[in-house]
């Protein structure tokens, strides 16, 4: 069975939580609607990465409608 170890002090407690602090997110810019996405992600506004539309994001949105009112149905 493990036994108590020594006391921890409050200079090493703050040492060791310097490194928690939460960094800061990187963004980039759309190459086609110039919104803010993250690097290597596509743009949820206009579904381009890397200068080619990768997701149709009008057929998306209609998706969604269909979906929100079958829910509403359901209700």
């Amino acid at each position: 069975m493990g036994l108590p170890g020594h006391r921890r002090t409050s200079s090493h407690k703050r040492r060791r939580a310097a490194h928690f602090a939460l960094n800061k997110a990187h963004l980039s810019k759309c190459s086609h609607c110039q919104a803010t996405v993250k690097p290597h992600h596509v743009c949820m506004i206009c579904g381009y990465y890397n200068g080619r539309q990768v997701i149709n994001m009008k057929s998306k949105i209609k998706a969604g409608a269909k979906v929100t009112s079958d829910e509403k149905h359901h209700q």
